[in-house]
């Protein structure tokens, strides 16, 4: 995976808001010429993420750093398993330690959770989608860890999708008005509508919109959407949805389901990284 220069920057940041003027204890501790070797060492199952990350973080710190992932980044992982070898002179192994695990295991818990949606909802037509619901500044790497987790992305910002939610409506005066509005201003996006209600669909409907949201409707009410669309647009279920629920919501044939909790609530993928003293 080719590095962008977005996630370049977003590692320049990580290693400057943590090493700051300079990694006071590790520089007096490990001289230029001692050499270390490391292991990333995963100690609970789930999806390894951020493997090409790491390898931006050592870069940044130390060229002369080796480094080499042992498997590709979305490998399911099992305890016990060392994903990927570091290896170099002087301190900079430590120095990047934590930015580099950080990365990794956040984008891995990330993309552990996707899995566990993804699998869930095997056997049926629906995709899982990430939100907007990303820790600030992260967005790329929350949304890169979905897709190795076999989600799909939602948009990525404001900029790239039209999504008409319940306050834009409200502030229209109504689903025709702001789609109206949108269109009024040309331009070839995609546009969606939140929907609350049966009729709001059947307004959205026959607007031609691209996609429809259905916000938090019971199954029943989720059911007869699918029915009234038949078809003609897609349909993306929306709001407390969780992993008790996820396979009911795609049974009742949606086309997507977007669960906020895949980024907004991570819960970190254990790794560690394991130094050995070499000489």
């Amino acid at each position: 995976m080719a590095i962008s220069p977005e996630i370049q920057r977003i590692v320049r940041n990580a290693l400057a808001e943590d090493v700051g003027a300079g990694d006071v204890t590790s520089v007096p501790i490990i001289t230029p010429t001692t050499r270390l070797e490391g292991d990333f060492l995963v100690k609970a199952r789930g999806v390894v993420a951020g493997l090409e990350v790491v390898g931006e973080v050592f870069a940044q710190v130390d060229p002369a750093i080796t480094y080499a992932p042992l498997v590709e980044d979305g490998t399911l992982a099992n305890p016990g398993d060392v994903v990927a070898r570091v290896a170099g002179c002087g301190p900079g192994i430590l120095i990047a330690e934590r930015t580099a695990l950080n990365f990794m295991q956040r984008m891995s818990g990330i993309a552990t959770l996707t899995k566990r949606y993804v699998d869930a909802v095997a056997g049926t037509r629906a995709r899982i989608l990430d939100t907007r619901k990303t820790a600030p500044g992260l967005r790329v790497l929350d949304k890169m860890a979905v897709k190795l987790g076999g989600g799909a992305n939602h948009r990525i910002g404001l900029y790239d999708m039209v999504l008409i939610k319940d306050n834009h409506i409200e502030a229209a005066g109504g689903i025709t008005a702001a789609v109206k509005r949108v269109r009024e201003q040309g331009g070839d996006l995609a546009i969606e509508v939140e929907v609350e209600s049966l009729e709001q669909l059947d307004e959205a409907l026959a607007l031609g919109v691209d996609r429809i949201m259905l916000d938090n409707m019971s199954l029943d009410t989720m059911r007869e959407a699918v029915r009234r669309a038949a078809g003609r647009v897609g349909l993306e279920a929306s709001g407390g949805i969780n992993l008790d629920t996820v396979a009911a919501v795609a049974a009742t044939g949606v086309d997507l389901i977007s669960v906020g909790a895949l980024t907004h609530s991570v819960s970190a993928l254990d790794i560690s990284l394991d130094i050995t003293l070499v000489r």
